[in-house]
């Protein structure tokens, strides 16, 4: 999962570079791409990830309540964005795009030094199955 979180952030520095030479459908495909990206990868924690952490732990007011919470406010964040862009908007977009790029290292810090190690502790005997299934969910991603 931490190299899906490398692969977001190199799609979202495409979209960054293409809004600094404001080339606006560059930006904004090299967005959608990430924005659909992350939203997949938020998928897969949510719907298979974190219920196995949960259900194994019994945690469920715990790390993965904070990971949700911190993914609605990406959303947000995202769908601000992307309404700069769609209406060329640099000095909104990078706001955005800058606050989103902060919340994301934090979050993915927490992820990946945190909540994935708990994980991989609590979930050994799952991973067989359990990764498999969420890289179904995160078609193209690079292993």
């Amino acid at each position: 999962m931490a190299g899906d979180h490398r692969y977001c952030d190199e799609v979202f520095v495409d979209a960054e570079r293409a809004v600094a030479a404001q080339a606006w459908d560059s930006a904004t495909a090299a967005f959608t791409q990430f924005q659909n990206l992350v939203l997949q990868h938020f998928a897969a924690e949510e719907a298979l990830l974190f219920p196995a952490f949960e259900e194994k732990t019994g945690m469920r007011m715990g790390p993965t309540q904070v990971m949700r919470g911190e993914h609605v406010q990406m959303r947000q964040l995202m769908d601000a964005a992307r309404q700069a862009l769609l209406v060329q908007d640099a000095d909104d977009y990078s706001g955005y795009a800058e606050t989103l790029l902060i919340m994301m290292q934090q979050h993915n810090m927490k992820e990946e030094n945190v909540l994935y190690p708990m994980c991989d502790q609590h979930l050994s005997g799952q991973t067989d199955v359990l990764l498999p299934q969420m890289k179904d969910n995160m078609p193209g991603r690079a292993d």
